[in-house]
Parts: structure tokens; sequence; C-alpha cells
């Protein structure tokens, strides 16, 4: 039996790459979240921008989780 190390190097770095990816773009929605916090306990700002920003943070984690998930269940294929 031979093992492709190339082939396993490449799932390591892209496997790596997604989890460092989705981090940080989840700590940029807690970053909008605190924003629109702040803003909202300020009694001004821009409390939109920070809702909006988390909002779609938080929205390209779930996409990313869900399509990992369509990729390991056989049964969405």
């Amino acid at each position: 039996m031979s093992i492709d190390w190339t082939a396993l190097g490449q799932v390591t770095a892209v496997s790596v790459g997604v989890t460092i990816a989705v981090v940080v773009v989840f700590a940029l929605g807690v970053l909008g979240l605190a924003r629109f916090e702040e803003a909202r306990e300020g009694g001004g700002g821009t409390s939109t921008l920070g809702l909006a920003q988390a909002g779609l943070c938080f929205l390209a984690c779930a996409a990313v989780v869900a399509y990992g998930i369509y990729l390991i269940v056989p049964q969405f294929h």
C-alpha cells in the first residue's frame, strides 16, 4: 500500500488554510457585534454598519460549514 504524500500535504494545507480563514471571518463578525454594541451604548454612531458586518461574516461562516457537511455526508449528494 502506497501513500501519496503530495496529496496528503495538499489536503492538509487546504484544511489549515480554510480553518484559519473561517476563524478570521468569525472574528470579524464578533468585531462587528462589538461595534454595534459600542455604538448602541454610546447613543449613536454607525450601529447598523457593525450589525451588517456581523451578519455577513456569520452568514459566510455558516455557508462554509454547511458546504463542509454537504461534502462529508453522502446522503446529500
